[in-house]
């Protein structure tokens, strides 16, 4: 009986310990800060051999944001396509290419599409208008809601089939009118954009309410869908918590990892319940701080 106990005991701890130490890493190489003399326009890093994350050179852009390249096998999907000052067609191009050889093919379809259409996310759209075989998503939520099958959006999921890989696209409006999340159910991974990130999240205090509906949705979406992680497009935050870069900074030391759990969205659910109606104050968390901004039309 006591050995029964003992050993009951030890497996209750092991789980215990299991269920706390923390997720490995998702990318194997730090990100490209801008604290190194010389670094790439932009360095790329895979998830898989099917999924591949881009992040524009601060030295290009301060906002420094994120782009996410997924394969099916009928076609691919682009989530953003960078900053001004960015050259980052060519980019997605070898990475296309080095997709295609390692898989035998000669060519595969590209989706262009956006987490919203603030212009460091959309500034490199013209580049790919003129590429073969690709479509570029419009930028309005009529546009979104049309192309991914959102019938009464934002309270619809989307959904875009890129050959054995269906990504749900769940508008999350507020930051910006047309934002959307992309859930990868293969990896598990939501692609977060504006909406959440470790860094600023600025929201136009006319859309709060949007905001909140928004966030309340995607925890209704995580509650029925696992969720390994959140990446978003931009990391603000240092890895002291609630301390974040100042605006534009050139560098960034120290930097807060990419990859959120989905904790994450409850903490910001209940930070929405605060009253934020002035703008430009700061309501700050660990590893994100809300920031409520003058009016906006978009």
């Amino acid at each position: 009986m006591r050995r029964t106990r003992l050993a009951l005991a030890l497996a209750g701890l092991i789980a215990t310990q299991a269920a706390a130490a923390p997720a490995p890493p998702l990318f194997k190489e730090r990100w490209i800060d801008g604290t190194q003399e010389v670094e790439p326009v932009a360095q790329v890093q895979a998830l898989d051999g099917d999924t591949y994350v881009i992040r524009q050179s601060v030295k290009t852009n301060f906002e420094a944001p994120f782009l996410y390249l997924i394969f099916g096998h009928d076609r691919a999907l682009l989530v953003d396509t960078g900053a001004q000052g960015g050259v980052i067609r060519p980019v997605v191009d070898r990475v296309i290419q080095g997709w295609l050889a390692a898989h035998h093919r000669r060519a595969i379809p590209l989706v262009v599409a956006h987490s919203h259409s603030h212009g460091d996310h959309i500034a490199a759209d013209p580049a790919f208008r003129d590429r073969p075989d690709t479509v570029v998503v419009g930028t309005a939520p009529a546009d979104v809601a049309a192309f991914f099958g959102i019938a009464h959006w934002p309270e619809g999921i989307g959904r875009i089939d890129l050959g054995g890989r269906v990504i749900s696209v769940i508008p999350t409006p507020g930051h910006q009118k047309a934002a959307a999340m992309y859930y990868d159910p293969r990896l598990a991974i939501l692609l977060s954009g504006d909406t959440l990130y470790p860094g600023r999240l600025y929201v136009p205090v006319n859309f709060m309410d949007e905001a909140r509906a928004s966030v309340d949705r995607v925890v209704r979406f995580a509650a029925t869908h696992r969720v390994r992680a959140l990446l978003g497009a931009h990391i603000e935050m240092t890895q002291t918590p609630g301390r974040d870069y100042g605006h534009e900074a050139p560098t960034h030391p120290d930097e807060h990892v990419l990859e959120m759990p989905v904790s994450q969205l409850r903490e910001l659910q209940a930070g929405f319940r605060a009253k934020l109606d002035v703008p430009d104050t700061r309501a700050v968390h660990d590893h994100f701080i809300i920031v409520p901004v003058p009016s906006r039309d978009q």
